[in-house]
C-alpha cells in the first residue's frame, strides 16, 4: 500500500516509516477503528494538565489498560461468526478489543488479562470444541491460571437435543467464577436457532463495555494496539457464505463401498464453476439439504394438515407449510422442546409422564423420529402450531476430500448414509439421504465453505504427518495427500485407517495404493474390524506400532485424527496416551501433559463429529 507525500510532518521520518509498516497489515475495518481510536486519544491528551508531559505522568502511562479479549471457541464456525460480530460492534463503538481463536491462545496468559468475553460452542458429549480443549483442561487442572483479577462473560452455543446442552460454556462460566474471576453478567445459552439470543447478548456486552470502558484510561499504547491488531489472523470473507450459498452442480455421485458392504458411502464431486470459491485441506463443505417428501407427507398426515396452509418464518417470509417442512424446518432430528411442546398440546398422559423424567426423555428422542411421536399420540395441529414446535433447518458439514491444487474448480466430499428402522419403517438421515439417495449427476445443491482453523496441514511441507481415521474420516486425508502429491512435497506420510472389511469398505483403495507405489505414502496401517473373529480397530494398531509412532513424534510429526467423537476419537486418545507413557517412559500425568503440548503447538489436531 502506498501513501501520499506529506509535508510539514509533526513526527520524524523514521517514526512515520515504522507507522506505515505497521499499518500495512490492517484491513479497512481495523484502519477505521484505529483512526477513531487515535482521534479519541488526541482529545484525551489535550485535556491533560500541562504537567502531563513530565515524569509525574509516567506511572499513568504505564497503567494503560489492555484491550478487551474476545475468545472464540468454535467447532462448526457459529461461535467464530458471533465472536467476529462482537469484535466489529465493539470496534465501531470505539472499544479497544482483540479477537483470538482459543486454539491459538496460551492458557497461562489468562493471569494477565483484565476482561475476557468467551463465545463457546459444545461438541460430542458436552465437551468443549477442539480448539478450546487445552484451555478447558488448564482451567480444570491441578494448577489453573490465576484469574482473581479477571472480569468475564460467557455466551454458550449448543444443541438442546443432546443431554449436556451448552455444557462447555457452562463449564467455562462456572469454573472461572469458582477460581475467583468476576462475572460481568449472566451466561446466555443458545440452541441451534441461536441468532436472536446471540445478537441480544452481543448488544448487551457492547452496551456494558461502552458504558464502563469510556470511563477508563486509553486502552493501550498506540503501537501496542496496532501490533495486537496486526497479529490477529485476517478473516478473508468468501463471496458465498452459509447465509448466501453457492448453487453447485453435482458432477459425480458414486458409491465407493461394494454391493456386499453394510454401508452406503458415496463420493460426491461438485462443480464450483467461476464462483471464485477457495478452500484448504481441512476445511468443511456446508450443504443445505431438502427433507424427504415422503417424511413431509407423513408429518402432515399425522397432524391433519393439507400442506397448503400458510406460515410465516422468522425472517418474515410467508409460505405454505409443506414448503416450510421441505426446506426450512428440521424434521429428521427430534428434540426435547418438540416432545415437551407436543405433549402439552396433545395432553397425552404417556408423553406428559415421559417429559417429566429428563433421562427417559433423552433416551426417547434419541430413538423416536418426529412422525412416530405424532403417530403414537395423534392430534390435529394448526400449521402455526406445527411450525412453532420445530427448529429451523441447519446445514450439515462434511470434511472436504479434495485439494484445489489437484482438482481445480471442484470440491469433493465423502458421505456415509445414515439409516435406521423404527416401527417397521425405514428412516434416512436428512442430508445423507438427500445426497446419497435422491440426487444424481446434473442436480444442483446449495453449498458453502466452512473454514476449519483447528485442522490444518503443517506449514513446512517437509514435516512428517500421521493420519488416523475410520470410515468416512478418511476424507480430509485424501485432501492432504492430493495437496502433497500435486505440490511434490517431501514430508513423510503415514495413514492409519480402519473400516469393517478390506474387500467391501476400503474407501479410495486404488488412490491409496497408487500413493504407496509412488512412495508418496510412506507408511500405512489398516484395521479391518470384521475380517477376522477378533475386532481390530485403529487404536489397536496404534498400540501395536507404538514404538514407530513414538519415533515419528520424536522426529517432529504432526498427528491428525478424524472420525466419530464419542467412540473412535476417545479410544484413539486413550491409545495415544498409553503409547506416549510406555515409549516415552512417562507417568500418566506427564503423558497427558505431553499430548496437551502437542495440541497447543498444533501438532495434534482432530476433526471429530
Amino acid at each position: 500500500m502506498s501513501y501520499p507525500p506529506l509535508s510539514g510532518l509533526p513526527i520524524n521520518s523514521d517514526t512515520l516509516s515504522e507507522l506505515q509498516k505497521n499499518l500495512s497489515g490492517l484491513n479497512p475495518l481495523q484502519t477505521a477503528w484505529l483512526s477513531g481510536y487515535l482521534w479519541a486519544r488526541s482529545q484525551q491528551m489535550e485535556l491533560l494538565p500541562a504537567a502531563a508531559g513530565t515524569a509525574a505522568s509516567a506511572p499513568a502511562a504505564a497503567e494503560a489498560l489492555a484491550p478487551v479479549l474476545i475468545l472464540s471457541a468454535s467447532q462448526t464456525g457459529n461461535a467464530r461468526r458471533v465472536a467476529q460480530t462482537l469484535l466489529e460492534k465493539l470496534t465501531a463503538a470505539g472499544v479497544a478489543a482483540v479477537l483470538k481463536n482459543a486454539g491459538d491462545y496460551k492458557s497461562r496468559q489468562l493471569a494477565s488479562e483484565r476482561l475476557v468475553l468467551i463465545v463457546a460452542s459444545t461438541q460430542g458429549d458436552g465437551e468443549p470444541p477442539e480448539e478450546a480443549l487445552t484451555l478447558h483442561k488448564a482451567l480444570f487442572g491441578k494448577k489453573p491460571p490465576e484469574v482473581k483479577s479477571l472480569q468475564f462473560a460467557v455466551l454458550s452455543l449448543g444443541d438442546s437435543s443432546y443431554p449436556d446442552f451448552c455444557q462447555a460454556g457452562k463449564d467455562f462460566d462456572s469454573q472461572l467464577a469458582q477460581l475467583g474471576a468476576q462475572r460481568l453478567f449472566d451466561r446466555v445459552d443458545c440452541d441451534l436457532d441461536f441468532q436472536a439470543s446471540a445478537d441480544e447478548w452481543v448488544e448487551k456486552a457492547v452496551a456494558w463495555l461502552v458504558e464502563h470502558e469510556s470511563r477508563n484510561a486509553p486502552a493501550a499504547d498506540a503501537a501496542t494496539s496496532v501490533q495486537a491488531l496486526i497479529s490477529e489472523p485476517q478473516v478473508h470473507e468468501q463471496i458465498y457464505t452459509r447465509e448466501k450459498p453457492f448453487t453447485a452442480t453435482i458432477l459425480t455421485n458414486q458409491k465407493i463401498t461394494s454391493r456386499q458392504s453394510q454401508k452406503d458411502v458415496r463420493h460426491l464431486e461438485f462443480d464450483l464453476g467461476d464462483s471464485g470459491i477457495r478452500y484448504q485441506p481441512g476445511d468443511a463443505l456446508g450443504v443445505w439439504f431438502k427433507n424427504d417428501p415422503a417424511l413431509v407427507d407423513s408429518i402432515l398426515s399425522c397432524v391433519s394438515l393439507e400442506g397448503s396452509e400458510m406460515v410465516t418464518l422468522a425472517d418474515g417470509t410467508a409460505l405454505e407449510i409443506r414448503d416450510a417442512l421441505s426446506s426450512h424446518l428440521e424434521i429428521t432430528q427430534n428434540t426435547p422442546a418438540f416432545v415437551k411442546g407436543y405433549a402439552q398440546i396433545a395432553q397425552d398422559q404417556d408423553l406428559l409422564d415421559l417429559v417429566a423424567d429428563s433421562k427417559l426423555l433423552q433416551d426417547y428422542i434419541a430413538n423416536t423420529p418426529i412422525d412416530v411421536v405424532l403417530r403414537r399420540a395423534p392430534t390435529a395441529l394448526t400449521a402455526d402450531q406445527l411450525h412453532g414446535l420445530l427448529r429451523p433447518l441447519t446445514p450439515r458439514l462434511y470434511s472436504i476430500a479434495s485439494a484445489q491444487e489437484e482438482v481445480g474448480e471442484e470440491v469433493h466430499i465423502t458421505v456415509g448414509l445414515v439409516e435406521y428402522e423404527q416401527d417397521a419403517k425405514q428412516y434416512l438421515g436428512g442430508a445423507s439421504g438427500y445426497l446419497n439417495r435422491r440426487l444424481e449427476s446434473g442436480d444442483e445443491v446449495d453449498i458453502f465453505i466452512e473454514p476449519s482453523a483447528h485442522f490444518r496441514m503443517p506449514q513446512d511441507p517437509a514435516t512428517p504427518i500421521v493420519m488416523i481415521g475410520a470410515g468416512t474420516g478418511i476424507a480430509p486425508f485424501r485432501a492432504f495427500m492430493q495437496k502433497r502429491d500435486a505440490n511434490d512435497e517431501a514430508g513423510e506420510s503415514w495413514l492409519i485407517f480402519g473400516n469393517q472389511s478390506f474387500k467391501d469398505d476400503f474407501l479410495y483403495q486404488l488412490e491409496w495404493q497408487q500413493l504407496a507405489k509412488s512412495n508418496r505414502l510412506s507408511r500405512y496401517s489398516f484395521a479391518w474390524s470384521r475380517d477376522q473373529n477378533e475386532k481390530i480397530y485403529v487404536q489397536h494398531k496404534l498400540l501395536k506400532e507404538g514404538a514407530q509412532l513414538w519415533q515419528w513424534l520424536q522426529n517432529g510429526a504432526h498427528l491428525y485424527v478424524c472420525g466419530d467423537a464419542s467412540r473412535m476419537a476417545r479410544d484413539v486418545e486413550a491409545a495415544l496416551l498409553e503409547v506416549v507413557a510406555r515409549e516415552g517412559g512417562l507417568s500418566a500425568d506427564d503423558a497427558d501433559a505431553y499430548l496437551d503440548e502437542l495440541r497447543e503447538s498444533h501438532r495434534y489436531q482432530r476433526d471429530v463429529y
